[in-house]
């Protein structure tokens, strides 16, 4: 009796599925997924506060309830938070201290290019900032310095900048 391909007993194939399964998953899916989880944490810190319903999150945070839900479900479109969006938050003065101290770190995060993004994209997001002196995140340095060329945005604030290898700043 001739044996059939598809019945042959074949461990390799089965070892390849295995590791096929196990892959990392490319650099771009784990910086949106480290994005997200950041998100989710935010919209944690809210719900710990006591911040229940999406009215009072909304509230708390500044926003409108749909972004509000956006931050809640942690869906929120591939750059994440914009810059606006972050001002209106940590402007709000219901604002629980744990919510800021996330909002700062996601900042410094996608500042420092862990969410992606270009040189040019993540210099021009630290420029929209209304932060009078960017937080250190946990222990490392900052990647962000002020400009030292004297100009102030219309607030009166100096923007903040990446700084260029090139330039030795």
């Amino acid at each position: 009796m001739k044996s059939h391909r598809s019945n042959v007993f074949r461990p390799f194939s089965a070892t390849r599925a295995q590791a096929r399964t196990e892959r990392p998953l490319p650099l771009t899916a784990r910086m949106k997924a480290r994005q997200s989880h950041k998100i989710r944490e935010l919209a944690e810190a809210i719900k710990c506060a006591r911040f229940v319903t999406l009215d009072e999150q909304a509230k708390a945070l500044g926003l409108s309830r749909s972004t509000a839900w956006t931050i809640r479900k942690a869906s929120h479109k591939a750059s994440g938070l914009s810059a606006s969006i972050i001002n209106r938050m940590l402007a709000a003065p219901q604002l629980p201290p744990l919510a800021r101290t996330k909002i700062l770190e996601y900042v410094e995060e996608k500042a420092a290019g862990l969410y992606g993004g270009s040189r040019t994209q993540r210099r021009k997001f630290a420029a929209r900032l209304s932060i009078e002196k960017l937080p250190v995140c946990g222990e490392t340095e900052s990647t962000l310095v002020p400009e030292h060329n004297g100009i102030t945005g219309a607030n009166g604030e100096r923007p903040w900048v990446i700084p260029d290898s090139r330039s030795g700043s």
